[in-house]
Order: structure tokens, then sequence, then C-alpha cells
């Protein structure tokens, strides 16, 4: 099997409102994927099917090889879900935390005990296991409800936005643990507004608006499918400004600034192609810069309700 998840043509609705409107998935197995969406575009409805709280209106979807409608007892031993709220009791240490998930996961004591110890030591949480989960910052109790997640050895996780609320230096680390078990073969379905977050962490991405897929593929392909990339050229004088833009044609200037804009995919063949025209033409350039578009750009032009994103 080398599909962690697939999922056709599921459907969701709540009442006369259309949350998901017949969306196709695609996930490799040891890979990050992730759903980017606008509030309401039903990326938490997602991950609740996929995860079996709540039940799909139509599709056929397979979870860690098990049909989600037919075996979804398999599909919960297979998965685990770490969820926008924290499932951290705050009346329990770290470590109490951990062991109340051994008993449910049905460990027994002395496996509970090294697991627990393990996760600990894995999550950098072991000098805090004693203390209350009540006194711990927020990165510490993210990493707590991940820790947690994986007592039961899970080969995939459900990541619903794992880092909202985190200062830069807790998200960093999130991110390494993400990275972490990723390498080590879980897959991880990851849904989050914070694109700079899908940008550094996911193999592939679904961009979800109004209930349906709009796009998806990796961040590189998503970025080279949006418009306005270009080169920027800068000239020491409106002489060399007029020569460069004569020799490139279709350009955008700034006299101003004594800038040229060119459209390009920002490819390193462009970008040689565009040097040896203005060497061929003997015309000197005081710099470049190459400007691409970046994963805020796919959003804004795939997604209508821009004013929702972070």
């Amino acid at each position: 099997m080398t599909r962690a998840i697939t999922a056709t043509g599921l459907r969701k609705s709540f009442g006369d409102k259309v949350v998901l409107d017949g969306i196709d998935l695609d996930v490799e197995q040891g890979t990050t994927f992730s759903l980017l969406g606008p509030n309401g575009a039903g990326k938490t409805t997602v991950v609740r099917i996929l995860s079996t709280l709540i039940g799909a209106d139509g599709g056929a979807v397979r979870v860690a090889g098990h049909d989600l409608a037919r075996e979804p007892a398999a599909v919960r031993a297979a998965i685990g879900v770490t969820g926008q709220f924290s499932a951290v009791d705050n009346l329990l240490t770290g470590e109490e935390n951990l062991l109340l998930m051994a008993d449910l996961q049905h460990l027994g004591r002395a496996a509970g005990q090294r697991r627990a110890t393990e996760l600990l030591q894995l999550f950098d949480l072991t000098e805090s296991a004693g203390k209350m989960a009540s006194t711990y910052s927020g990165g510490m109790r993210r990493r707590l409800d991940l820790a947690m997640t994986l007592v039961g050895d899970p080969r995939i996780i459900f990541l619903d936005e794992p880092t909202t609320g985190l200062d830069p230096r807790s998200r960093r680390t999130m991110w390494q643990t993400i990275r972490r078990l990723v390498a080590g073969g879980v897959t991880i379905f990851l849904t989050t507004q914070y694109l700079d977050e899908a940008d550094e962490l996911a193999d592939r991405i679904a961009v979800l608006d109004h209930g349906k897929v709009v796009a998806v593929g990796t961040a590189a392909e998503l970025k080279r499918g949006i418009p306005g990339g270009h080169i920027s050229l800068q000239f020491t004088d409106t002489a060399r400004l007029d020569a460069a833009a004569r020799v490139l044609g279709a350009v955008t200037r700034d006299d101003d600034a004594l800038t040229l804009q060119v459209p390009s995919d920002g490819s390193v063949l462009a970008l040689r192609t565009l040097l040896d025209r203005l060497d061929r033409a003997s015309v000197e350039i005081h710099g470049l810069s190459v400007h691409t578009p970046d994963l805020d750009d796919v959003f804004f032009a795939l997604t209508a309700q821009k004013e929702n994103v972070r």
C-alpha cells in the first residue's frame, strides 16, 4: 500500500449548507499533505470525517487501507488526531496525561510507562514530566498534546491548526517534530491557515474553497501556476535603461527608480537567457532580483475569501 488516504467524491452538508461538494484527495504514505483554505472552507470538516468523528453524506474513502464507512474501528486504530484545541488535562502532570492515554490504549502498566518515558524524551518534556500541565507554556502544551496522540503509535496523524497561538520559536520546534515524524514513516495530514507552515512542511498541498478542491500540487507547482513572476533589473542611468528596454521589448519600467520589470517564471534558464540578450547588446546592469509568486499569491488567486487569510 502506497496510499495513506484516498477520497473520491466526498460530500457533506449541514442542513441546507453544502460544506464539501464532491472533493477528491490522494495522500501518499510517509509524506506531509497540507489542506489550505479560508475560514469556513471545510478543512476541519474533512479532518472530522477522515478521523471517523462524523459521517460523510457521499463519496468513497479509504484510510490506512481500510474502508472508512465499513471499517471505522480499524481506521481509528491506525490514526491519531491533534485538534485545534488541546486535549491535555490541566489537573494532571505531563507524565500522568501520557499514562492516561496509555491506559486508554490498553498498553498495560509497564508498556505504558515505557512509552510515556520515550515520548517525554522525544518531545523534550522530561524535566517537566512531574509538573501540572496547567503550568506548561503554549508550546509545551502543544508538544504534550502531540505526544499523547503518538502513544498508540499511529501510522497517520491528523494535525488541525497545530501551531495556532504559538510564538515563532515554539512553531519552529513543532515543525522540527513534524519533520522527524515523517522521516520515521508517519503520514501527516495538516490543515493550516499559516501559508509559510504549508510551504515549509508539505510535500503536496490542496487548496479548498467553498467546499471544492480548486488546486493541488507541490508548493513549487502551485506557485508556477500563478502569474506575476518577474525579474527586476536596475540600471545606473537612463541611457542604459532605455537601451535595455529596446532589447527586451515588453517590460514595465520605472524611470525614477531606473528599473525594468521583465515577466519571467524565475527559472535559471529564463535568467540566463535574459542576461545573454543584454550581454550581446552590450547593456550593463547595476543589479537584479528575481521575484516569484509565493503561497500567499496562490491563496489570493485561488480563493474568494481573501480577507480571512492570516
